[in-house]
């Protein structure tokens, strides 16, 4: 698949439909993350007994993770951290590449970090 590339103006008006994929991705995680305790008890006597109604919520927050990811992916995105809804969309400033990045708690796209940087490198528009 070719890269590609998005401005700032174009990274800004996927954002609408961006955040909604993003808000389902973490919701979903969250709620892992939430059954996690009481779940890893149910899972190693669920093991040979055909699995419990809490592994298959597990199991759909999984696949819920995935088709965001996926959605993600597909628009050329990348994924940094899903945790924070941190997100890279390959970019070019001053001739090179860099990568417009973006955190689902923010308003709008408004910092940029070399591909090496990471978000610690990030610096504003």
């Amino acid at each position: 698949m070719q890269a590609r590339y998005y401005t700032v103006e174009e990274a800004n008006a996927l954002l609408p439909s961006l955040r909604s994929v993003v808000k389902e991705l973490l919701e979903a995680r969250q709620r892992i993350v939430d059954a996690q305790p009481e779940l890893w008890p149910t899972l190693e006597k669920a093991v040979g007994n055909g699995g419990s109604r809490k592994a298959g919520a597990v199991l759909a927050d999984f696949e819920k993770i995935q088709r965001a990811v996926k959605a993600i992916e597909g628009l050329g995105l990348q994924l940094k951290d899903i945790n924070t809804g941190l997100i890279d969309f390959l970019s070019e400033r001053d001739g090179r590449e860099v990568y417009l990045c973006w955190r689902f708690d923010e308003p709008r796209v408004a910092h940029w970090h070399d591909l090496d940087a990471g978000f610690a490198g990030r610096q504003p528009l």
